[in-house]
């Protein structure tokens, strides 16, 4: 086997995506899958399941949307960021802390909100319990878009942001915020890590959420060189004590990963089909999308019509270690119908591919809502027959 379909194998083996359930099943494979992740990005888009919904029910085989809301309430999980708005595992909560004190520190986000109403808005949280953000009214207020959202939801973010507030639970898909100390357990650290600490957990949630990693995908879209020095440290003291090495899988990026797992027999993959969310933890960072599986993808809803190839909300289809194509879907949760606009196949796959495509797309029809599949987008038509 060559060092790249190595590589394939142990990235998805860590994800949870070459096996059948990797996590187990209910609540706690949920909270198996988020630990082993180190997040699970939040994003508002409905055209199909939201993305924190769908990454988790690829991994967690009888996945349940309560089941998230539940990990929540019980404080196993908090809200905050990552490289973007994010579920966390609440044992990280203190390393959310150092972006807290870098984002109360710089202009960006609302800093030049109100500080008033800033203090006004903890004052009213910390006497009347959690609120959410048209709990405080505005009618003066005509905005249309996020960028003129009203006095009190810019200072609210700003306050999340900054770490006085945290989102205790959601009511729909609107923030509920309540004061840190009515929300975090008792046993959550909070002493605030050195900069050594900080740089030990980027390094360890990217091995253990992939297997390696190169040193920009351990940092990505983190500020500051004294954070990226600290990072070249432990990479390089774990090279002198033996626990990680370097390798070149031959396209120029060098990759850090434990000896032991390239010792060892690469995971099996199984003849299974995934659909997989445009924000998924295994495709989120395109450029290693590019390098690892040579598959080169990027969400096309942002681009305007004309630019677009595959579709709005084409999503990453995954078969065997490889991405093979990409499905342009879109829930329709009224008639309870998924549409398939569009379906890429990218890649020479096997026989037993479109069997497994069928079989993945109908789970995913059930997991949005939907009991029929309109396909009259798919070409050949021969393909639309399979999947009826």
């Amino acid at each position: 086997m060559s060092l790249a379909a190595k590589l394939r194998r142990i990235a998805l083996h860590r994800q949870g995506l070459l096996g059948s359930s990797s996590f187990g099943r209910g609540k706690q494979a949920t909270l198996r899958a988020i630990e082993q992740l180190g997040y699970v990005q939040i994003d508002t888009i409905a055209v199909v399941a939201r993305a924190h919904h769908h990454v988790l029910w690829s991994r967690v085989g009888n996945y349940q949307p309560k089941f998230l809301d539940q990990l929540v309430n019980e404080r196993k999980l908090f809200e905050y960021w990552f490289h973007a708005a994010a579920w966390l595992p609440m044992r990280d909560y203190r390393f959310a802390l150092p972006r807290m004190a870098q984002v109360n520190g710089e202009r960006g986000w609302f800093q030049d909100c109100d500080r008033k109403l800033r203090q006004e808005i903890l004052g009213r949280i910390e006497a009347d319990g959690p609120l959410r953000a048209r709990d405080f009214s505005d009618p003066d207020h005509r905005g249309g878009g996020w960028w003129e959202w009203k006095p009190a939801k810019q200072a609210l973010e700003q306050l999340f942001m900054q770490g006085e507030l945290m989102v205790s639970s959601r009511d729909g898909f609107q923030k509920v915020y309540d004061l840190p100390e009515r929300v975090l357990p008792g046993w959550v650290d909070t002493g605030t890590p050195t900069m050594d600490e900080y740089a030990a957990y980027l390094v360890d949630t990217a091995l253990r959420a992939h297997g390696f990693a190169s040193f920009r995908s351990m940092t990505y879209l983190r500020k500051g060189h004294k954070l990226r020095d600290a990072v070249s440290r432990q990479l390089e003291s774990r090279i002198e004590a033996g626990s990680l090495t370097r390798v070149d899988p031959g396209n120029g990026m060098i990759l850090y990963l434990d000896p032991v797992l390239l010792e060892n027999r690469a995971p099996r993959s199984t003849a299974r089909s995934r659909i997989l969310s445009p924000f998924d933890n295994a495709i989120i960072q395109r450029q290693r999308g590019r390098e690892i599986f040579d598959f080169d993808y990027q969400i096309e809803c942002y681009l305007p019509e004309s630019r677009r190839v595959y579709g709005y909300f084409c999503l990453p289809i995954l078969y065997r270690d490889r991405f093979v194509g990409r499905v342009d879907c879109k829930a329709h949760r009224a008639t309870g119908t998924l549409e398939i606009r569009a379906l890429h196949i990218e890649r020479r796959v096997d026989e037993a591919f479109y069997e497994t495509l069928r079989d993945e797309l109908w789970s995913f029809a059930n997991f949005n809502g939907c009991r029929q599949i309109v396909d009259d987008g798919v070409e050949p038509k021969c393909l639309r027959r399979l999947i009826r």
